[in-house]
């Protein structure tokens, strides 16, 4: 699934090709995603200019004004979609759902094989369901140790578990989870109501770091976004811990554990993280 890293990288590769442009025409080939495109997204959308791509959490957000009624296309990849710009003439492929059709000859195009991607309408995004009760973005100041401390009082559930979930922080995935409490050295499965002040501060700054870096190793991709053999890279990585199960921990040498966590993959170093 995309994680945060993937959609900002993505975010970053559409809008120079899709802001102050106008949208000339809506293609839905196929309403059915996760929850039906609306009806009516033609009507809202067709003349209007799109002003700014943005995200929230891992949702994109396209803004519009000068449509029938101004507002945010809430666009979310899902398991396997992506978002491509294509500037030749190329035939839409099987799964390229829907399409935005730009004056300047530019289309976007809408791929998710699996369809549990979302392509939703709003004219006040900040207040619609799938948004409003998102917490912090892990990259913005007011997230920090001293938050993670507060909202941890009490609670008994395991500290990867906490910090994966969006009411806490959004983002935060499973990959950037492990790769996260590795750097700060806290083992998974510690309760998130016994890690210090000082501790949640190494984890804040560790999980800024790991989406930070991956958000500029996406950087180097941007070019995938272009054209219809440019499925988005969803970028190696120098991972230090995920998918090496087994493995030398690169701190001390001794074999990373594997386990299971909420029917997800959790690495870890039994020497390094306590």
């Amino acid at each position: 699934m995309p994680e945060l890293p993937e959609v900002e990288t993505t975010r970053r590769g559409i809008a120079p090709y899709c802001e102050n442009q106008t949208i000339a025409e809506v293609i839905v080939r196929d309403r059915r995603l996760r929850w039906p495109v609306p009806d009516n997204l033609a009507e809202l959308v067709e003349g209007a200019t799109i002003t700014e791509v943005d995200r929230r959490a891992k949702y994109l957000l396209i803004r519009v004004k000068g449509s029938a009624a101004g507002g945010t296309l809430i666009i979310h990849l899902g398991m396997s979609g992506s978002l491509r710009v294509i500037t030749d003439a190329s035939e839409p492929l099987r799964h390229d759902h829907i399409e935005l059709r730009l004056q300047s000859g530019v289309k976007l195009r809408f791929n998710d094989p699996r369809r549990f991607g979302c392509w939703l309408w709003s004219e006040t995004p900040d207040t619609h369901r799938l948004l409003a009760s998102l917490g912090p973005e892990p990259l913005a100041p007011d997230f920090n140790g001293a938050l993670l401390y507060r909202l941890a009082r009490g609670k008994q559930t395991p500290v990867k578990s906490f910090i994966m979930d969006n009411h806490v922080v959004v983002g935060v995935g499973n990959i950037y989870a492990n790769e996260a409490l590795f750097k700060a050295g806290i083992h998974p499965r510690r309760s998130a109501g016994r890690i210090s002040l000082s501790r949640y501060q190494r984890l804040a700054e560790a999980i800024r770091e790991t989406l930070s870096a991956a958000i500029l190793m996406g950087g180097t991709t941007l070019r995938d976004f272009v054209n219809s053999d440019g499925q988005p890279g969803y970028f190696a990585q120098s991972l230090l811990v995920y998918g090496r199960g087994g493995e030398a921990c690169q701190e001390c040498g001794q074999p990373l554990k594997a386990i299971r966590m909420n029917q997800r993959t959790t690495i870890y170093c039994g020497q390094c993280q306590r």
